[in-house]
Parts: C-alpha cells; sequence; structure tokens
C-alpha cells in the first residue's frame, strides 16, 4: 500500500511488484491510513534498522525476514486488542477457497 505520488504510478513500480502481488493506494487526504504506515515505519526503524549495530548493510537487510516474520506472526500489537495481524488474516496460507 502506498500514496498516490508519481514514483508509485511509474511502470517500473508495477512492474518491480511482480506477478500476485496487487498494488493498493491510500484514499487521498486520509490520515489515519497514512498514520499506519508511519507507525509501522517507526517500529521498523526502533525494533529493526537501529535496534543493534550491524556490521553493514547486507547484515541488516539479512536480519529483516526475520524481524518481520516476528513483526507480523509473534509481537502482540495494541491496535488489534494484543493479537497479532496474522492471527487476524483468514486463510493466510492460501490453502483454502
Amino acid at each position: 500500500m502506498t500514496d498516490n505520488g508519481a514514483c508509485y504510478r511509474s511502470h517500473a513500480f508495477r512492474d518491480a511488484l511482480g506477478d500476485g502481488v496487487k498494488h493498493r493506494r491510500t484514499r487521498p487526504y486520509r490520515p489515519q491510513t497514512n498514520g499506519k504506515v508511519e507507525r509501522l515505519n517507526r517500529t521498523a526503524e526502533e525494533e529493526w534498522a537501529y535496534a543493534r549495530f550491524y556490521p553493514n548493510e547486507a547484515a541488516r537487510v539479512a536480519a529483516f525476514p526475520a524481524w518481520l516474520h516476528h513483526y507480523n506472526h509473534h509481537r502482540p500489537h495494541t491496535a488489534l486488542g494484543g493479537q497479532t495481524p496474522a492471527s487476524r488474516v483468514h486463510n493466510l496460507t492460501g490453502n483454502y477457497t
């Protein structure tokens, strides 16, 4: 999900998303949505990007998938009543239609 900036409307961005990814845009002038994105960015900075010393950028990037899994599957979110985001998604694995 992105805002409606010109860089996110380009063919290059669309092609970078790849197959099976649906690009969703925020509604214009909708601070509630943008606030959630900003909060995710702040949490990522505090808990992953700057939470510890990384010897280089490659090490920081390598640590991201584990942090994202923790964020979505194990970290309780107060906005979700202490639940995890993954617990709120039905058919997360895509095994059922």
